[in-house]
């Protein structure tokens, strides 16, 4: 009965063993979490640059030496820097989406993309950023694409120094150049976008700046932007668009320093206003456009020191806008300066030099002593019937002009300028 005991005793004494879930002890070695420093290129140790971000420790840096690299859409889901040299293209064949940033905090530069596929179902873009925060996109030329930049739920992302161009035939295969998506602090600056759909979209984007770009031949417009308040564009040329730039259902809007040109066309506007409030169109150069503004549900905002310069309509102000303020504008050249489709508006006009006043100033302080009407009767007529356009060069223009002139009966009964200026505003060069 003793063998038992001890055999139970030895039992009882014999160590635990280790449970599962415990590491083994230390070889005094730790696992490598990535390189700071990558090189990518064609014969190398590393490839491909999908191969290249798979090395990279987060925070580090890629560098992509000149070659064609043709891969599967690649995804950047660390924080890294990737940098290409001269001659670095990513080629996306015509079939598909060629970068993917899901992580916060990348950068992309220097790189070429090329050839990104069309659909008719997905955004294939040459570089997509989704949900991510800080990235910057920078000094990257991009040929043929679908979409050029897409950017979808980021924040705080900086897109400079771009060349986007497109070879945008139809609009149905055509996607923007630079596309933003519920995003909010965005700077799109430096940019120049050539011959997509729309050149720059903003769709719910908040609290971002857009500056310095040049957005022309575009199949519809150069900028057009929908839902996104509290946004600036300054310094920016728009330039021979389809349909100019549209702005659409947003509050809080400062335009200021930016050239609308050249955009001709039955349903072209240098700037196209729609439900716009509590805004600022200041010192923008509107030129040798169908329409320099048209603007609909366009209220409580300023119009500040701008020049509408050989446009067929400078400005076309529906009824239906209200309390908006024109004030120190220069109209030189225009077929029409002021139209509208109302006997009575319900903004105001103040200040502006018109180049068409036939006054005086007998005071000699630059400042009319006479009001002036900018509504012709003819383009009150040609609102209502645009076919009689082609008697534009004709006597009767002129004699209903004088008869209005000297007898106001059918033209906006408020819509004057009571303080015309005699000179044109300076403005300083750019």
């Amino acid at each position: 009965m003793i063998l038992p005991v001890v055999l139970v005793a030895g039992l009882a004494l014999a160590p635990a063993p280790a449970p599962p879930s415990a590491k083994p002890p230390s070889s005094g070695f730790s696992t490598p979490r990535g390189d700071t420093l990558v090189v990518v290129g064609p014969g190398g140790d590393v490839a491909t640059l999908a191969a290249g971000i798979a090395r990279a420790a987060p925070g580090g840096r890629i560098v992509v030496r000149p070659g064609t690299y043709r891969e599967p859409t690649i995804v950047v889901d660390r924080p890294v820097r990737i940098e290409g040299e001269p001659g670095a293209v990513l080629d996306g064949e015509g079939e598909r989406t060629i970068l993917v940033v899901t992580a916060d905090d990348v950068s992309i530069s220097g790189l070429e993309l090329r050839r990104v596929g069309v659909s008719y179902v997905d955004d294939l873009a040459a570089i997509e950023v989704k949900g991510a925060r800080r990235c910057r996109i920078e000094d990257n030329r991009i040929d043929d694409a679908f979409f050029g930049i897409y950017l979808a739920e980021t924040d705080g992302c900086v897109v400079r120094h771009n060349v986007i161009t497109g070879g945008a035939v139809r609009e149905s295969r055509a996607g923007n150049g630079i596309h933003a998506w519920y995003s909010r602090g965005l700077e799109v600056a430096q940019n120049r976008i050539v011959g997509h759909r729309d050149g720059i979209y903003f769709e719910f984007v908040e609290d971002s700046r857009v500056a310095g770009n040049r957005s022309e031949g575009n199949l519809r417009y150069g900028l057009h932007f929908m839902f996104s308040d509290r946004c600036r564009y300054e310094d920016n040329e728009f330039l021979r668009n389809g349909a100019g730039v549209a702005v659409m259902y947003a509050s809080h809007v400062v335009m200021r320093g930016n050239t609308f040109a050249e955009s001709r066309g039955s349903a072209s506007f240098g700037l196209l206003l729609k439900d716009i409030t509590d805004s600022e169109i200041a010192g923008n150069v509107f030129r040798g456009n169908t329409v320099g503004i048209h603007a609909e549900g366009f209220d409580r905002t300023r119009v500040d020191g701008n020049d509408f310069v050989e446009n067929g309509r400078a400005v076309r102000i529906l009824a239906n806008s209200q309390d908006s303020e024109f004030t120190q504008n220069n109209f030189i050249d225009n077929t029409f300066d002021v139209t509208t489709n109302s006997r009575r508006v319900y903004s105001t006009f103040r200040a502006n030099h018109w180049d068409a006043y036939r006054g005086y100033d007998l005071e000699d302080d630059g400042t009319g002593d006479v009001e002036h009407r900018p509504v012709r009767l003819f383009a009150l007529i040609v609102e209502r019937t645009p076919e009689v356009t082609i008697l534009l060069r004709g006597f009767l223009p002129t004699l209903l002009d004088w008869t209005e002139r000297l007898v106001p009966s059918l033209t906006p009964e408020n819509l004057v300028d009571p303080a015309p200026a005699m000179r044109p505003f300076p403005r300083e060069a750019a």
